[in-house]
């Protein structure tokens, strides 16, 4: 049975986290009382306790909240749950994952100071929470949906004055979302809608690439000539290298049936370990250049989840 073992907290950034004999869960902000609780992704921090009584053949004396994790929970394959997964703690307190790994900061983590190399279990995971309550050691743990680790984490960011304010019904975007989902099997982590704005979206484009572990992420809109369109300009600023093929297949595909495609500015690269492509503001642009992109995205993302397969060489299973 999976079941909370022991729940930590701790009343300020840059503390060890103390073991606690009830935990009070806060919707939309984590638990009550813990310096690292707010309004962001990172609200709650899960731990295998199976992985961390590993380490008491180091450390025997090693206790809960080490890692700076808030809950450690026994019984759980941390190792099959991928982003959009859902908990319920105890009778009420609802979880959703929202990031893999468990970064550590080695002023906070007592196993950093002991042994001098930070050797942060990698299975711990991020959760916000949905649906408060209170929890106690020992309460029942019980998965309420899975998605897979394997699945495709993908994230629509539609680019538009006029979404962002109302005065238009972003129609791209969905479209996009929903044929991800459909032909790859992507979840889509979130969909959201910003102004053309440069420093908005570099913001947007750094927060899902840096902290969620996602996979891909589609900007769609502003990459015309227009004065206000300076999405390329925002992915290839956060991108750590660029993409060229994906942009000069989808402009020659586009090209075929329109010579409009050529004024088209798309950019896409990569960020850390995402993926990042722009696609036009239109339905059915963005739908037509994400289809020209969709057979070799399933081998790109693979390669940088870390897949050792050649590229050259067909998979048995393509």
């Amino acid at each position: 049975m999976i079941h909370v073992v022991a729940l930590c907290t701790s009343k300020s950034k840059g503390e060890p986290k103390e073991a606690v004999e009830r935990a009070v869960f806060v919707a939309g902000q984590g638990i009550e009382g813990d310096a690292h609780a707010g309004a962001w992704h990172r609200q709650v921090s899960l731990l295998s306790a199976e992985e961390a009584e590993a380490w008491r053949a180091q450390l025997p004396d090693l206790r809960p909240g080490a890692f700076a994790e808030n809950v450690l929970l026994s019984g759980l394959d941390f190792g099959t749950l991928g982003l959009g997964s859902r908990l319920r703690l105890g009778a009420e307190a609802e979880l959703e994952i929202t990031q893999i790994g468990k970064e550590c900061h080695g002023h906070r983590c007592t196993v950093f100071e002991r042994l001098g190399d930070c050797l942060m279990p990698r299975r711990g995971l991020f959760a916000r929470v949905l649906r408060g309550g209170e929890v106690r050691p020992g309460d029942p743990v019980e998965v309420l949906s899975a998605v897979a680790r394997a699945t495709i984490q993908a994230v629509v960011l539609t680019v538009s004055d006029r979404c962002s304010r109302g005065e238009a019904a972003d129609t791209a975007g969905p479209a996009v979302a929903g044929l991800l989902r459909e032909r790859l099997g992507a979840h889509v982590f979130a969909a959201e809608i910003v102004p053309d704005e440069r420093p908005q979206i570099e913001e947007r484009l750094r927060h899902y690439c840096d902290g969620h572990s996602i996979d891909l992420v589609v900007a769609v809109g502003g990459t015309g000539f227009s004065p206000r369109d300076v999405t390329p300009e925002a992915t290839r600023a956060v991108a750590d290298r660029l993409t060229p093929g994906l942009d000069e297949a989808m402009r020659a595909a586009s090209l075929a049936k329109t010579p409009h495609a050529m004024l088209s500015r798309g950019a896409s690269g990569i960020r850390k370990k995402t993926l990042i492509v722009n696609l036009p503001g239109s339905e059915r642009g963005a739908t037509e250049n994400l289809e020209t992109l969709l057979p070799a995205l399933p081998h790109g993302l693979a390669k940088l989840r870390g897949d050792p397969s050649e590229c050259g060489r067909p998979r048995k299973d393509a």
